[in-house]
């Protein structure tokens, strides 16, 4: 009989890579607790509904990442994905939110069925911060300056880079998607598979691809920040002078977007070279 191997995307963290895993970990939450956030305990499932509803019925996740199954009574459940859905249906269900600010951060491992390669895992660690009843860009240069502190503290800062863009009002976001849909739908013979089966679902998703021959057809596709309302326009524009005066440097990337349906206003993601195609942290 052959012996049995963990599951494919699967890994075992032995203990001299468990001791540096903790280590990360502790310093990150040493940091949010500097920063006032604080714990929450989340499940590893949740109902599958709740992430089809909050994350996106369009998106890869739901449509074919998730580890879904159901439960001797029936029930559709999901191994978590991502936090943020699930922070959100705890902060609601426990009355968290009603007239109230809260700050709070979560660890722990989450679940995707990706194609394993290097640096990605189909069982990974996330920590997350999430800040809710607070509006403006204050809270977006918050969350930047919470992680610009937990790389220090990591002292890893030298090799990441801050990039920033918007995507506006959701009705701003809704025109932008049916402008690139008009744009793209003549020319989705020539996009990539993946491009192709988003162009009905996820528009915005097609931005991120790899392909250097989609790529070349967005080169002239119609620009997000053509888009933005004068309303956004100004977050945005009083967000990068809060960064520039608390010396966080960024670029705007007009081409970051998020596919999940939560998304809107600011967008940022910290991105390394040091990673190779793995550039997202």
């Amino acid at each position: 009989m052959a012996m049995l191997q963990s599951i494919r995307g699967m890994r075992d963290v032995l203990p001299v890579e468990a001791r540096r895993f903790r280590l990360v970990e502790d310093t990150l939450r040493a940091v949010l607790r500097g920063y006032a956030y604080e714990e929450l305990q989340l499940p590893l499932l949740e109902p599958t509904e709740l992430f089809a509803r909050g994350v996106g019925e369009g998106t890869d996740i739901v449509e074919k990442e998730m580890y879904t199954l159901a439960d001797r009574d029936g029930e559709s459940i999901t191994l978590r994905p991502e936090g943020t859905a699930g922070c959100v249906r705890a902060l609601l269900q426990h009355g968290l939110l009603f007239n109230q600010t809260q700050r709070v951060y979560y660890a722990g491992p989450m679940f995707r069925y990706e194609r394993p390669q290097k640096g990605r895992y189909r069982q990974f660690q996330q920590v997350g911060a999430e800040a809710f009843g607070l509006a403006g860009p204050d809270v977006d240069v918050e969350l930047m300056a919470l992680g610009r502190a937990c790389w220090r503290a990591l002292g890893v800062e030298p090799l990441l880079r801050l990039e920033i863009n918007t995507l506006g009002a959701p009705a701003a976001r809704a025109a932008y998607r049916a402008a690139l849909v008009d744009y793209l739908t003549p020319r989705q013979g020539e996009l990539d598979p993946d491009s192709r089966r988003r162009l009905d679902r996820n528009p915005l998703r097609i931005l991120d691809s790899k392909d250097p021959a989609t790529q070349a057809i967005l080169a002239d596709a119609p620009r997000l920040p053509d888009f933005i309302d004068d309303e956004s326009a100004v977050h945005f524009e009083t967000l990068q002078s809060a960064l520039t005066a608390l010396d966080i440097p960024f670029v705007v990337n007009p081409r970051l977007v998020r596919g999940l349906d939560y998304y809107t206003q600011t967008v940022f993601e910290w991105v390394t070279d040091a990673l190779g195609s793995q550039g997202a942290v």
